[in-house]
C-alpha cells in the first residue's frame, strides 16, 4: 500500500496515510486514459458549425445565360458552389460528437491517473482545507507553503464556498468536487491536493 504524509495547511507535517492500493497504487494503463480523455474532449464539443448549401443561399433562381451559343461553359444558377457567394459543397451541419465509452473504463482511467500521481509525488494530502473566510491570498499561501509549483487543482469532498471562490481568482489553479472529477482536468493539472476526506471518498467510490 502506498504511503503518504499528510499536512496542514501551514505545510507542516501532521501525520501519515496509507492509500488504497486499488485506486492510488495500481499500475497506469496510458491506453485506457488516452481513450477516455478523447471522448471526454469530443462529448464537449457543441457541433453547432453550420454552412449553406446551393439550396440554402439566397438568389440564383434563374439559368444565368442560355445552356449553348455563348461559348461559355453551361450554368443552371449563379448560386452553385464554383460560384461566389455560391452554397459550399460538402460543408459542416449540425451534428452531435457524442459517444458513450464503457464505466468500467472510465474509473480504470482516473484510478491509472491518480497512482500516476502518486509515483511522480505530485499528490499531496492535507488533513483538512477550511478558510474562515473567501480570501485569495490566504489560498496563495496555503499552495506556498505546501510548496506546490505549476497548475494545481484541488479535489474538495463536498461544497466549500471560501475554499472554491479563494482559489477561482488564482491562476493555473482550480477547486472541484470529489464526484465531478475528471481526465481531463486531472490531466491537465500537475499537483493535486485532497483533504482526507477526499481520499476516503474516491477510495469508497474507486476501489
Amino acid at each position: 500500500m502506498p504511503k503518504v504524509d499528510v499536512y496542514d495547511i501551514n505545510g507542516k507535517k501532521v501525520s501519515d496515510v496509507e492509500l488504497n492500493e486499488k485506486v492510488f497504487g495500481i499500475e497506469p494503463n496510458e491506453t485506457i486514459v488516452h481513450s477516455v480523455l478523447i471522448n471526454y474532449l469530443a462529448n464537449q464539443r457543441q457541433g453547432t458549425q453550420s454552412t449553406k448549401t446551393r439550396a440554402e443561399v439566397r438568389g440564383g433562381g434563374r439559368k444565368p445565360w442560355r445552356q449553348k451559343g455563348t461559348g461559355r461553359a453551361r450554368q443552371g444558377s449563379i448560386r452553385a458552389p464554383q460560384w461566389i457567394k455560391g452554397g459550399i459543397a460538402l460543408g459542416p451541419k449540425p451534428r452531435s460528437y457524442n459517444y458513450t465509452v464503457n464505466k468500467k473504463e472510465k474509473r480504470l482511467a482516473i484510478r491509472s491517473i491518480l497512482s500516476s500521481k502518486v509515483l511522480e509525488n505530485k499528490l499531496t494530502v492535507v488533513d483538512k482545507l477550511e478558510l474562515k473566510e473567501i480570501k485569495t491570498k490566504a489560498m496563495v499561501k496555503a499552495f506556498e507553503s505546501l510548496k506546490l509549483e505549476g497548475k494545481t487543482l484541488v479535489i474538495l469532498p463536498g461544497k466549500n464556498l471560501n475554499v472554491e471562490a479563494s482559489t477561482k481568482n488564482i491562476e493555473n489553479a482550480k477547486a472541484i468536487l470529489a464526484n465531478r472529477i475528471n481526465v481531463y482536468d486531472l490531466l491537465r493539472y500537475k499537483n493535486l491536493v485532497l483533504p482526507l476526506d477526499t481520499v476516503k471518498k474516491l477510495e469508497e467510490v474507486y476501489a
